[in-house]
Order: structure tokens, then C-alpha cells, then sequence
């Protein structure tokens, strides 16, 4: 739902911030004061095209900004994580800002987006019916998710998606391996001769290391004897040793401590050391007892090292890495062994999803052919109030390809003139007769409000031309069933439209200081009867056409 718009230096507008709210929001105005430029704007936010002749003579940019508050959409948080953009509380602000003589830039939630990402985004804030460029009535997954809710088949057809990416992913699975089967089988002797010759080593993880370090030890066992023993000298063995010497001065403290108790916390500080010494000494004697030279034991170390580092040169510069070699080779080798086992399951379940996504399209597809006729009648009736009483509407449902909306292609016909054949939407030249029809379907289509859900903005540009007298009446009551629906907002030039709006805003033009500018200010329930008696009367608002404009209010509120 759009909640605000402000539009700087646009067309005639320098200036302009306007809120909406839910229900029918109507704009009015003389001809040419700007009602449209709104709708223009908000067609910018949603992907429209922008062109730097639009920015306001004097100006470097125009800005368009809006914030929509939107419902918690799992396909709308998919797209804007993709895009890398978060909101908070459930509003978005879109922002478009076009420099004269420069391409434009659109802003989601102030971080830079593109053109096709506010399009994408345009599927779930707003509809602009009016504007040949901003149909999304025009596409045909649109026209089949309309006739779908109409057939109330919007589970059936979640289930036919579902079924349809089951099959399509089993399927790929199935090509996949069809197409990886014969390199796999001509790497299969290279994969097993690979296992064979990883396995005949048997590595362990950290192996070499530890070899290493003992084929340094073998290789110097005279110098660490000559080392350690020395060592052992110097802390224990001999006369002057350093235990010896920690003795002595332990003697001393304890003579000192008998004679002045101050003094045993020193020789409690000496004792660690005296323990660590102790210690130290038992582990050198120790390490000097396990100290021999082995020269077998040598070669064998210098063999094992060269076997693992042929491995290495092979497989990876580690032991870690060659075991981890070995365990791709063996899932590779287990693949091809099942390959057979695993086609013949794919090929099951290949069938399976199939059956079972023929069986829901079809379903669907007996849904949609029953459905079409009764919402083409529908049309046709809703059409017939607007003022387009001649045009016959169809609804082609033709088998088509699979895909996840089915196995049909659904499209939207119509002829608005006697003896014309029908034709796709995209082919009526009339803005005002695209804005009926999309209202008719609109009508047709929409259910009641689901609870706790936020409206969807629906924006009518023009939908009032051509019309007058009781079809303009019947439009505002199918504008105002609508809005309870959705949030609607509705340029019009006839009264009887106007009196079923929630919220009436005035569009105006005037010049300021040499300069032509529009405003845009909300009613109030005084000034929008003045609004309505000035629609019926004209420049001269008489007694007699604000009565009739309070009498359009009453009949509207009824």
C-alpha cells in the first residue's frame, strides 16, 4: 500500500508531498492541472520509463520518492535479499531521481537499484491501469493468476508448480547423469588405479610430520646425547650443578627462617624452582635412556617419507589432502557403480512426478476452461454498466508446454466494437477503455479482504473517459467494492465518481512568480462538497450544484 509520495521539480510540480490511505483515494481537478503527472510519478517508482524532458525548466533533477508499506511476501523477501537490501517495519522507500541532459537513478531503502529490479518490485506494490507502458494486465501469467483466483484453483495451481519443479529437478538429475555417464566410465581405470595406489600406502593424518621429526632425531642421535647430557650435567650431575646450587641456598633460607619467620616466604618462592629442577633432571635422564642409534630403524623412516611424498607430488601437498583425494575418487568410483541403480530410480521417480503433475494440470486446466466462460460473461455484464455495452470479451485457454503455471497458456481477448474480432488487450488503443476493462476484471476478481492483510495499491488513470450519467455512477460503486479490497486511487473528472471517495485530494495550477505550479492538497468534507458542486456547475459554483453535490454524497454514502 502506498502510504506517501512527494515529487520535486517534475513537470509543473515543484514541490508536492501527498499521503494516502486505504480505500478509494480520487484525485480531481481542471483539465490540464496536473492529475496525471501524479500517476506518472508513481508509474517511475514502479519501472516506468523516465525522460529528462520531464524535469521542471530551471531544475538539474527531479526526484520521485515513495513509501509503501508492504505485506510479509515470501517471494518479495526473496527478491529484495537477492538485491541485498532490508527494510524495517514493513516499509519500503523506492526513490527515482532524473538529471537533465543524464540517465535517471532509482534508490530502494537508499542503496542504488535498477530499472528492472523496480519493475520486479512493481508485481507487489502497485497496478497502473491507464498507460499502455505499465499494463502488467498485459502479461499472461498475470491474466492466469487472475483466472485462476477467479476459478478459486490458487491451491490447485501452487500444487501444479510443485509437482512441475519436482519433475523438472528429477529430470535434470537424470540428464546430468545421462551426459556425465560415459566420462566417468572412460576416468573409472584411472580412478581405481588412483584408490589402488593412495590405499597400498595407507596414510594417516599427520604422519609425515611426526616422520619427520623422527628422522631428524635418528639422524643427529650423537649430537642430542652430547646436548642432553650436558644438560643433565649442568642441572644435576655435577658438584656446581644448578641443584646443587638451589640446595645450598635452600639450606641457607631455612637457617635464615628459624632464626627470622620472615624469611620462609622466600624459601616457600624457592621450592617451585627446586621442583621444576627435580623434574626437568628426570626427564633428561629419561630422554637420554631412550636415545640410540638405529639405523635400520632409519631407513625405514626414509623409506616411508619417500613413499608419502610420491603421493604428495600426485594428489596434494599434504597428507590431509591426498586422504582427502582418495575419498573423491571413491565417492567418483561409487557413482559409476551405482549409476545404473541411481538411473533406474531417477527414471521412477521421473515418471512418478510426471503422473502426478498431469494429473493436478489437468485439474487445473478443466478449472480454467470452466472458469473462462463464466468470468468472460462476468466481464461482459461489468463492461456493459461502463458504459461498454457492444464489446464481447474471451478468454483463450490453449494446451501448452509444462511448465510451473501448467499445461496451458492463458490470454485475455476482447472487442470493444461491433464486428471486430477479438484480440489481446495490448492491441486497444483506448487508455480510458483499458482502465474499464481492468476495472471489470478487478471487480471480477477480487475477493473479499483477507484478515489481517495489508491492501494492494490500485492506481486508474482515465478509467472515467467516455463515460457520463448512470455508467459514471456504476463506475464509483465498482471503485468504491474495490477499495475494500485494496487501496484504490483514481484520477477523475465526473462527479458522480468523486462522491464515493474515502479521501478527496485537489489538484491545482497556478502561477507564482512567472512560473506555472501544480499543488495537491486533501479535502475536507466542506471543501470536497464545494469540490463536487464546482464539477457540476463549472468556474461558478451556484446554490443549486452544491445541493446536487450533497445529494451525490448522501447517494454515495448509501
Amino acid at each position: 500500500m502506498l502510504v506517501e509520495l512527494a515529487v520535486e521539480n517534475y513537470a509543473v510540480i515543484e514541490k508536492v508531498r501527498v499521503r494516502f490511505h486505504p480505500g478509494l483515494n480520487l484525485l480531481t481537478g481542471e483539465t490540464g492541472s496536473g492529475k496525471s503527472i501524479v500517476v506518472d510519478a508513481l508509474g517511475l517508482l514502479l519501472g516506468g520509463r523516465a525522460s529528462p524532458e520531464m524535469v521542471r525548466t530551471g531544475a538539474t533533477r527531479a526526484r520521485v520518492s515513495g513509501i509503501f508499506e508492504v505485506a510479509d511476501s515470501p517471494a518479495l523477501a526473496k527478491l529484495l535479499e537477492d538485491a541485498g537490501i532490508e527494510i524495517e517495519d514493513r516499509e519500503l522507500l523506492v526513490e527515482r531521481e532524473i538529471q537533465a541532459g543524464r540517465k535517471s537513478r532509482a534508490f530502494v531503502c537508499n542503496r542504488p537499484a535498477t530499472a528492472a529490479l523496480l519493475k520486479d518490485l512493481a508485481a507487489h506494490l502497485a497496478d497502473i491501469h491507464g498507460q499502455h507502458d505499465q499494463q502488467q494486465l498485459f502479461s499472461p501469467a498475470v491474466q492466469c493468476d487472475m483466472l485462476d483466483a477467479f476459478a478459486g484453483a490458487v491451491d490447485l495451481a501452487g500444487q501444479v508448480s510443485e509437482a512441475f519443479q519436482a519433475w523438472k529437478r528429477a529430470a535434470v538429475e537424470r540428464e546430468e547423469l545421462d551426459r556425465s555417464a560415459q566420462e566417468k566410465l572412460r576416468l573409472a581405470d584411472l580412478w581405481a588405479f588412483q584408490r589402488k595406489e593412495i590405499e597400498a600406502v595407507g596414510p594417516k593424518p599427520g604422519e609425515d610430520a611426526d616422520l619427520e621429526n623422527e628422522r631428524r632425531v635418528l639422524r643427529n642421535v650423537v649430537r642430542l646425547q652430547e646436548l642432553a647430557g650436558g644438560a643433565y650435567a649442568a642441572l644435576y650431575e655435577d658438584p656446581s650443578s644448578a641443584s646443587a646450587q638451589v640446595g645450598s641456598i635452600a639450606k641457607r633460607l631455612e637457617e635464615l627462617a628459624r632464626i627470622d619467620d620472615s624469611a620462609r616466604e622466600m624459601l616457600a618462592q624457592l621450592q617451585p624452582a627446586s621442583i621444576a629442577l627435580a623434574e626437568t633432571a628426570h626427564s633428561l635422564h629419561h630422554y637420554l635412556g631412550n636415545l640410540e642409534a638405529d639405523p635400520a630403524r632409519l631407513d625405514e623412516v626414509e623409506d616411508r617419507l619417500a613413499a608419502l611424498e610420491k603421493l604428495k607430488r600426485k594428489y596434494g601437498p599434504s597428507v590431509e589432502q591426498v586422504l582427502a583425494f582418495l575419498e573423491e575418487v571413491s565417492t567418483n568410483l561409487s557413482a559409476v557403480e551405482n549409476a545404473d541403480e541411481r538411473r533406474n530410480a531417477l527414471q521412477k521417480e521421473v515418471a512418478g512426478f510426471a503422473k502426478g503433475y498431469e494429473t493436478a494440470a489437468k485439474k487445473l486446466s478443466a478449472r480454467r476452461h470452466e472458469a473462462a466462460k463464466e468470468l468472460s460473461k462476468r466481464v461482459e455484464q461489468e463492461l456493459s454498466a461502463l458504459a461498454m455495452e457492444k464489446t464481447r470479451v474471451g478468454i483463450r485457454v490453449e494446451p501448452a508446454e509444462w511448465s510451473e503455471r501448467g499445461a496451458d497458456t492463458v490470454a485475455f481477448l476482447i472487442a470493444p466494437n461491433v464486428g471486430e474480432e477479438l484480440k489481446p488487450l495490448d492491441k486497444i488503443a483506448s487508455g480510458g477503455e483499458l482502465s474499464r476493462v481492468a476495472l471489470a476484471l478487478k471487480t471480477c476478481t477480487s475477493g473479499a479482504p483477507k484478515k489481517n492483510a495489508l491492501p494492494r495499491t490500485l492506481v486508474f488513470d482515465e478509467v472515467d473517459a467516455g463515460v457520463g450519467g448512470s455508467a459514471a455512477e456504476s463506475v464509483g460503486r465498482r471503485l468504491k467494492k474495490l477499495s475494500g479490497a485494496n487501496q484504490v486511487i483514481c484520477v477523475t473528472h465526473l462527479p458522480q465518481i468523486a462522491g464515493f471517495a474515502d479521501h478527496h485530494y485537489f489538484v491545482e495550477k497556478h502561477s507564482e512568480g512567472g512560473r506555472t505550479l501544480a499543488s495537491i492538497e486533501e479535502l475536507t468534507p466542506d471543501a470536497r462538497t464545494r469540490e463536487i458542486g464546482r464539477m457540476l456547475s463549472g468556474e461558478r459554483i451556484t446554490q443549486e450544484a452544491l445541493r446536487h453535490a450533497e445529494q451525490l454524497l448522501k447517494m454515495a454514502a448509501k
